[in-house]
């Protein structure tokens, strides 16, 4: 596809706000590069779309960043926290600001039809064979972090400071950013003043940049409990504890730590998404087996919720006479991104005086988890924005018609890649320039 005028993609050469909002201003000189290194970056998100790779499993990605990080003049640590890639690039006396990229991608088929979709076949840590896309969107968040980087490699008279690019392995299993930190990410490299990442947006049109300051993703826990009883026949229930009906029972009653015993004002999912137990149908099982996953915001809130499901779990299972206490395991988590609500509107100032005020919106919270907030959490301001990627026209039918567009981690999900990635490098750019010294 030929390559369009880039202020023609962003739809910011004459635009104005409903509320009289100026046009965007002119690019910074840096982005003035970005039509001529275009081409090299539409064919960097194809190869990386077509060849993806599982969490912890991203070697050739990580390969394909290092090596033109390094050509672009980067000093690149590779196998930092698995297959972290950390790429430092110093400029004088200044700010040092962090941009981060995810590598991995989802055991999800591919449906998209596209000339450059994923047919990658891999095993999943259970030795599954499994089809594998980039269907959170990883690609483009990689793509977009390598054109910022080769852009201010490029223009370094235009900035003073330090520029830290991380390439992050296994955000899908949310343990990436604490695989890095652990392998000192912020003692054996530069320490950074700021933290910055994008994040595809399934709903948001090409173009555009959503933000949310503040809470912005949740705490995600995953637990694991195992409810035990006495097996038998089932036409002699009287001689069993069913673990079955205490399953039931558990569930229901969970479900009341929600709406009875928290804030209304605080927002909270508790979602009970697996149950297994038993064999047949006229046979009660000794044990049954629940996966739930927990979504909150606040840390104390967190807390309060995991200590009732326990106090609740516990009690069901006395009330039911269980022979044995429950299991409860916490197996997995992500904590609460938050972005820095002060560099959160310093970013998105800068950002919309480039894309212009009407391509920017402020967005809703959401109860996804993302492991970027461990940058935070580890005593740097940080601010994850979010990056529109559906195509204009199919945005305004489906939104016409009252249509559900593919979301993240779905087999048909297909960004608006030009229009995309265009917008993904100069938002990512702009920011890292409104932080970096001025010459």
């Amino acid at each position: 596809m030929k390559s369009l005028p880039l202020l023609a993609l962003l739809f910011i050469a004459t635009a104005w706000t409903a509320g009289g909002a100026h046009a965007a201003e002119a690019p910074s000189p840096v982005l003035k590069g970005l039509d001529g290194l275009y081409p090299e970056l539409d064919a960097l998100y194809r190869d990386l779309h077509r060849n993806p790779e599982l969490s912890l499993q991203e070697e050739k990605t990580a390969a394909k960043l290092a090596e033109r990080l390094r050509k672009a003049g980067f000093e690149v640590t590779q196998k930092v926290g698995g297959h972290g890639v950390v790429a430092v690039l110093r400029n004088g006396k200044g700010p040092t600001v962090m941009l981060r990229t995810d590598l991995d991608a989802l055991p999800v088929e591919e449906k998209t039809g596209l000339p450059y979709a994923s047919q990658v076949t891999a095993k999943d840590d259970s030795g599954q064979s499994v089809r594998v896309m980039h269907a959170c969107g990883h690609d483009v968040h990689m793509t977009t972090w390598l054109g910022t980087a080769t852009l201010l490699a490029r223009a370094k008279e235009r900035w003073r400071g330090t520029l830290v690019m991380v390439g992050q392995p296994a955000e899908e299993k949310g343990n990436g950013a604490r695989r890095m930190l652990a392998d000192g990410l912020y003692s054996r490299f530069p320490k950074p003043d700021f933290a910055i990442a994008l994040h595809n947006s399934a709903s948001a049109v090409a173009g555009s940049v959503e933000y949310v300051s503040g809470y912005a993703l949740a705490n995600v826990d995953s637990l694991d409990i195992t409810l035990y009883g006495k097996g038998g026949h089932g036409a002699y229930p009287h001689t069993t504890v069913d673990p079955i009906v205490l399953a039931a029972r558990t569930i229901l009653s969970l479900q009341t730590i929600v709406s009875r015993e928290k804030s209304p004002l605080e927002p909270a999912v508790l979602t009970v998404g697996s149950i297994h137990g038993g064999t047949k149908h006229n046979i009660i099982p000794d044990e049954v087996k629940l996966q739930l996953t927990l979504r909150s915001y606040k840390p104390e809130v967190r807390k309060q919720l995991l200590a009732a499901i326990e106090r609740v779990v516990n009690a069901e299972a006395v009330a039911a006479g269980s022979p044995r206490k429950p299991d409860i395991s916490l197996t997995e988590g992500t904590p609460a991104t938050y972005n820095d609500p002060e560099l959160t509107q310093r970013l998105i100032g800068a950002v919309s005086r480039t894309l212009g005020a009407e391509n920017i919106r402020e967005a809703q919270p959401v109860m996804g988890g993302e492991d970027f907030s461990e940058y935070g959490r580890a005593g740097v301001p940080a601010v994850m924005l979010w990056l529109g990627t559906v195509e204009p026209k199919r945005h305004a039918e489906a939104k016409a018609a009252g249509e559900t567009l593919p979301s993240l981690h779905s087999g048909l999900f297909a960004p608006d890649r030009e229009r995309t990635l265009r917008t993904g490098v100069t938002t990512l750019t702009t920011s890292a320039l409104e932080l970096l010294g001025k010459p």
